[in-house]
């Protein structure tokens, strides 16, 4: 993590410290598992469910450098070659959905911007297409939930 990302996870802690969480789950990779630690959560129940997107040959690329070998690449429509692909990255975050919903009460998970975006889309029920058009920024709290209307994103993006 940068230092400017610490800063920002740290600045979870007064937001989060608020509420009770019946579960804290956490990628196993160490940024997630380190935001969870500086938000509060020094011991979140690891999961590879909520694992980074697998990006295949595309592994430590930018967006950008992407684009340069092929301008029209999207991840939620394409996949990466060796990686996974759109309906693979839909499949794993339906099975934390319902990893999370075996939770009787609220919930708390700690992973990373392509997979949550995927998270929140699979939450909605819409197409993982959907995915592309979310901004998702490094240490923010999103919010999904049942409500009388059904599943609903019923925050996105929010700053500490």
């Amino acid at each position: 993590m940068t230092p400017d990302g610490e800063k920002k996870a740290a600045a979870l802690r007064g937001r989060l410290e608020k509420m009770n969480f019946d579960a804290v789950f956490s990628s196993p990779l160490q940024r997630a598992i380190r935001t969870a630690e500086l938000a509060g959560f020094p011991d979140p129940q690891l999961t590879p469910v909520l694992r980074e997107v697998d990006y295949g040959e595309y592994e430590g690329m930018t967006t950008k450098a992407i684009h340069e070998s092929r301008p029209d690449w999207e991840l939620y429509r394409d996949g990466s070659p060796g990686g996974e692909t759109p309906a693979q990255i839909y499949a794993r975050a339906t099975d934390f959905i319902t990893l999370a919903s075996a939770v009787k009460g609220r919930v708390v998970a700690f992973s990373h911007g392509h997979f949550l975006r995927a998270v929140a889309i699979a939450w909605m029920r819409l197409d993982i297409k959907a995915a592309s058009a979310l901004h998702l920024d490094v240490a923010t709290l999103s919010l999904v939930r049942d409500d009388e209307r059904g599943r609903v994103l019923a925050m996105w993006n929010s700053p500490p």
